[in-house]
């Protein structure tokens, strides 16, 4: 009787790739059952002997639908060789967007890059909503072309991605289908996809290496492998390993304390310890050395050495941290960056160099859009960690939960979906650099209480793990918020606020600095290649508006009147995007004025609309209702076109968006985009 596999995913697209790969392999041993959210076809409790799901957000999503006891399997991903080899022929040094659906799903693909040995060029993730996306030439995605921004000339779509045999080996073995692994069909698919070592090993943990078919894939890794038997003595070499020990060494039969001495084989094979990397020397060269057990059954069938030059495992942690998993890899900005004609911020610039020198935390107050992540890129590069990592991370944007992976990384199995071999957080990836915490006053007061320890003790403990690890960051903070005031409300930890304001630096609204306004668009018109004149009328309007969203609204308005295309910007063609109802005038938020149905998940459909608006305005792009309705499923929002229809006529009344007839979609105006960053500062 056939197998039942409940194949769960979030588009009908990718369920289908996976279900060519799960029907070819299993062939007529299983039963699939496809549903996804997308058709919207999970409405009551599921049977099957295994549940497959594609992302973990999802599996919370339908889990009421599973029973408890359900055998359920999150797909790990990987690539084949075959796009493997298009991301590797990539110039060394190249910067190129990574695009994807999600923030998440980009992440994703920019670690498993790393983890599979892509690390010779800068990923630069790029996805719906991002702000600010580098005019870069190359683009890579996988399997979403619709979302790489129109400025891109060269896009390498790579396709989907497919399931890594970890997940295979998993589904083979809910199912009770081990024998099956042996079977060429397996043994073909998985040469036919890109492997690491970890994955190589979680292969080994559920199969007999030393009876199946199995350990002729070693030679495609480019790690060194030595397979140990459980009597101590080696089983057989890969041709890495070969290298890296010399050519003329016989494996077969050799013990491996001999061919790999001061390594604690008998730990490993006795207790099924675990041995992390250790330096040892062999005919003069420095190997790097780490062996993890092979278990079988439950019992401990032999060992695996992963074995490497000392130097190339060097080069190679040196490339992980150098290319981080965020836009905040390196520093980008100096103080010569940081413009103004205002004495007093030219004092405070001169401040900022000198708390530079320091090694103290550092907090940075100020509205949202006066450049506080500015200020953090010079500080770090005018500090003593200006060689190293500069790793930035926005506290607001990500959910709780995934904030604190982030931060501090996972070790295997510490939660369903957890990868393989667990992940390193940014707080070790900035070890020797500068982390900078944006929006530390939304991080809630469980995290607050870890990064406190991390301040005072300069150590992380990952989520799952038991053993603390060192680290040597220095930690930038910013805020747009009263953090004494929190404070006073008991939701910010008063021990935390003193352990980051040891050096504060304040920067100043625009409006505090009006000298700033005209001479700081001309030069962002310049650096656009845009030339123009403002009347004097115009200048004036300029000058005397308050500029809530400072120099970030400013930047949106000379892409603005880059787009008009005008040679002479007179005020009637500013007025419509600066001005705002009259409530407005009275300091009263614009969107509760202009949308005083705008709370709770109302609110959120506006804030989501908006930020899709922007993504395309900086695309130089126009947004239809379709293609926002599109982008609010893969986020999780069933709006109908016909809510949408109603929440643009609604902005378009109160200017926040330009709304053109027919298909001609609608774009965002510099009204609109000052009212998604008071949204967003919410």
């Amino acid at each position: 009787m056939a197998k039942i596999i409940a194949l769960i995913t979030a588009f009908s697209n990718v369920a289908e790739v996976h279900r060519r790969t799960l029907e070819r392999l299993f062939q007529g041993e299983i039963e699939l059952h496809r549903y996804s959210y997308e058709d919207r076809n999970i409405t009551s409790p599921i049977e099957a002997d295994v549940y497959v799901i594609s992302i973990y957000q999802i599996y919370l999503n339908v889990r009421q639908f599973i029973p408890a006891d359900a055998k359920t399997i999150i797909i790990n991903n990987t690539i084949t060789e075959e796009q493997y080899r298009k991301v590797a022929e990539l110039p060394a040094g190249t910067s190129v967007l990574l695009v994807n659906y999600s923030v998440e799903m980009t992440m994703d693909t920019i670690s498993l890059f790393h983890q599979l040995g892509l690390n010779h060029l800068e990923f630069v993730p790029c996805y719906p909503g991002i702000a600010n996306v580098p005019k870069l030439e190359v683009a890579v995605t996988p399997g979403e072309r619709k979302h790489v921004p129109a400025f891109v000339k060269r896009v390498i779509d790579i396709g989907d991605r497919v399931m890594d045999a970890r997940t295979i080996i998993d589904i083979a073995t809910g199912l009770g289908l081990e024998r099956l692994l042996k079977e060429e069909r397996f043994v073909e698919y998985f040469k036919s996809i890109r492997m690491s070592p970890d994955s190589v090993t979680s292969l080994f943990d559920r199969t007999s290496i030393l009876e199946s078919q199995l350990s002729s894939l070693l030679d495609v890794l480019d790690d060194g492998i030595v397979i140990i038997e459980n009597t101590g003595l080696v089983y057989a070499g890969n041709r890495k390993a070969h290298e890296v020990l010399g050519t003329e060494v016989d494996f077969g039969g050799v013990r491996a304390v001999d061919l790999l001495p001061g390594i604690p084989f008998n730990k490993v094979l006795e207790s099924a310890a675990e041995v992390d990397y250790t330096l040892v020397q062999i005919r003069s060269r420095n190997i790097s050395v780490k062996v993890v057990p092979v278990i079988a059954g439950g019992k401990t069938r032999g060992a695996l050495a992963i074995i490497n030059t000392f130097e190339e495992k060097e080069k190679s942690q040196q490339r992980l941290r150098s290319q981080l998993l965020g836009k905040g890899h390196r520093s980008r900005y100096t103080f010569d960056d940081i413009l103004t004609k205002h004495p007093d911020f030219m004092e405070i610039k001169n401040l900022a160099r000198k708390k530079a020198k320091s090694e103290a935390s550092v907090l940075i107050i100020g509205e949202t859009g006066t450049g506080k992540e500015l200020f953090a890129h010079a500080i770090h590069n005018a500090s003593k960690r200006k060689g190293w990592q500069f790793v930035t991370i926005n506290c607001a944007a990500l959910p709780e939960s995934l904030l604190e992976s982030e931060l501090f990384g996972y070790e295997e199995g510490a939660f369903t979906g957890a990868r393989k071999g667990g992940k390193p957080g940014l707080f070790e990836l900035a070890h020797k650099g500068t982390i900078f915490l944006d929006e530390i006053g939304e991080m809630n007061r469980n995290l607050q209480a870890r990064l406190l320890r991390v301040l005072e003790s300069r150590e992380v403990m990952r989520i799952g793990g038991d053993s603390m690890i060192n680290v040597d960051i220095r930690i930038i903070a910013a805020t747009n918020k009263e953090l004494w005031k929190l404070v006073q409300e008991g939701t910010f930890r008063k021990d935390l606020y003193y352990r980051l304001n040891v050096l504060p630096i304040e920067v100043p609204p625009l409006r505090k600095r009006k000298e700033d306004i005209l001479f700081l668009l001309e030069r962002l018109l310049q650096t656009m290649g845009v030339k123009l004149t403002v009347t004097e009328a115009a200048a004036a309007t300029l000058v005397d508006y308050p500029w809530h969203g400072n120099v970030r609204e400013l930047k949106n308005l000379a892409e603005y009147l880059a787009y008009l295309d005008k040679r002479v910007i007179e005020p009637k063609d500013i007025l419509p995007v600066l001005k705002w109802p009259q409530a407005h005038i009275k300091n009263e938020h614009p969107i509760a004025s202009a949308f005083p149905e705008a709370a709770g998940p109302e609110k959120q459909h506006y804030l989501f609309i908006l930020d899709c608006l922007y993504a395309s305005y900086q695309n130089k792009q126009r947004s239809g209702r379709r293609s926002l309705f599109e982008s609010a499923r893969t986020k999780d929002l069933f709006l109908t076109e016909a809510q949408i229809r109603k929440v643009l006529t609604r902005m378009g009344d109160y200017g926040f968006v330009h709304l053109s007839n027919g298909r001609g979609g609608t774009i965002i105006t510099p009204a609109g985009i000052e009212a998604l960053q008071r949204l967003r500062a919410e």
